[in-house]
């Protein structure tokens, strides 16, 4: 999937566990870990602004597009070639 979730380098940043977050944003522990693993096909946009509060951060610190070529892998985006 072309977007990619970091939560797991903001809990990183943040010295917090994953049960914790979990606890303080209001959902499940394993629906946090389908959305960090990203596996999740959808986020609420009310989860994204619980996590942004709780981790102190914005969207884009959690989530990123990543451009997919063709076959499905991670493409260098067209910004990062140079000459």
């Amino acid at each position: 999937m072309p977007i990619a979730v970091d939560i797991d380098v903001m809990l990183a940043r943040r010295k917090m566990s994953v049960g914790e977050l979990a606890d303080r944003v209001g959902i499940t522990p394993a629906n946090l870990a389908v959305l960090k693993n990203g596996r999740a096909k959808a986020v609420r946009f009310a989860t994204l602004a619980a996590l942004c509060e709780v981790l102190d951060c914005q969207p884009g610190d959690l989530l990123r597009w990543e451009a997919e070529d063709t076959t499905g892998e991670r493409a260098v985006p067209a910004d990062a070639h140079t000459g």
